[in-house]
């Protein structure tokens, strides 16, 4: 397992690479100046002119990425100047509040959309299996966007049933002190339920928003994975040797459809890491996505390229995760790696 995961973290070391080259020449092609920006409307060009030598932004192009390479060798990732916060402490602090709302949706869509495909699959053509159809053709259809808005709409405005939409907390309670940064378990850790409860209500909405949108392939998947594996050999063996059903069902053929499953919600949650920016704004959550955005509506390209770097990583462990996951699910992952 050891040697399998260094594999993999040594294959992903040139997709990092790309991502650190590609990411500083795309950040400096994007229109706009951060030196005028910065400086106001009023500046005059001697004044945009000192601020961009400031910056380091009159040097050539080389000078300045090798003075970025040599920043991140160092663990430098940059000065905010939307800001005036290093890059990587707004990252650390932005970061938990993204990874937060996403494990949590992500959780939410599972915990739904498994047992959903399961069933569709073992009762295919029922009135489940077109209500799992239903639901998937729905929540893929409608953007994140909107049914943020229109939850937002119906349970705040309209039934008061949910919290106002103002971030991770409400105004009166305190941040629990911070331990993991992840509000649901360091309140938990402080053995404070009354902050752990106000901290899930918060959560709900953005979390069943997100979770609409990806419970779709989800549930696709599990049912077309267990399609296929209640109709194998083995499965109509374990069968014929009466063996009880729940026992077939989930030791022989639901492990077996795990594998395509798996899969699916590695790509589920790197789509969610990437795009819950939309949600963020929404729900105003003060997660590392809409940091990203303002910096980039602002030509601040530190910020950018610290956003895209921290996804790159994100991605490598979450793959990496993945490949382990394959091992407990199967071991003969193991032997064909």
């Amino acid at each position: 397992m050891i040697r399998l995961a260094l594999l993999r973290i040594a294959g992903a070391l040139p997709n990092l690479v790309g991502v650190i080259v590609i990411t500083f020449l795309l950040t400096r092609a994007l229109p706009g100046d951060p030196a005028a920006y910065f400086a106001g409307q009023s500046a005059s060009s001697e004044a945009v002119e000192q601020i961009r030598a400031k910056l380091g932004l009159d040097r050539p192009m080389p000078e300045q990425f090798l003075g970025y390479l040599r920043d991140l060798a160092q663990g430098n990732l940059g000065e905010s100047l939307s800001t005036g916060q290093s890059v990587a402490t707004e990252i650390a602090s932005r970061l938990p509040a993204s990874l937060e709302l996403t494990l949590v949706a992500l959780l939410l869509a599972v915990s739904i959309a498994l047992p959903l495909g399961v069933m569709a699959a073992v009762r295919k053509g029922s009135w489940i299996d077109q209500f799992a159809r239903l639901v998937t053709t729905a929540g893929v259809s409608l953007p994140v966007f909107f049914t943020g808005l229109l939850l937002t709409w119906l349970l705040y405005f309209k039934l008061g049933w949910a919290p106002s939409p103002i971030g991770r907390l409400d105004p009166s309670f305190s941040p629990p002190a911070q331990v993991t940064g992840l509000y649901l378990i360091d309140a938990l850790i402080a053995r404070d339920l009354p902050l752990w409860w106000a901290c899930v209500k918060q959560l709900v909405l953005p979390a069943v928003t997100m979770a609409l949108f990806v419970l779709a392939p989800i549930a696709r998947m599990t049912r077309a994975s267990m399609l296929a594996v209640l109709s194998s050999d083995f499965v109509r063996t374990a069968r014929a040797l009466g063996l009880r059903g729940p026992t077939v069902l989930v030791r022989y053929a639901l492990r077996n459809a795990l594998l395509p499953v798996v899969t699916t919600l590695g790509m589920v949650f790197s789509f969610l890491l990437g795009s819950n920016v939309l949600v963020e704004k929404v729900f105003a959550w003060p997660g590392i996505g809409s940091f990203a955005i303002e910096s980039l509506t602002a030509s601040d390209y530190a910020p950018v390229q610290g956003f895209v770097l921290t996804m790159g990583l994100l991605y490598v462990l979450l793959n990496l995760a993945i490949d382990l996951a394959y091992l407990l699910i199967d071991p003969r992952v193991a032997l064909e790696a």
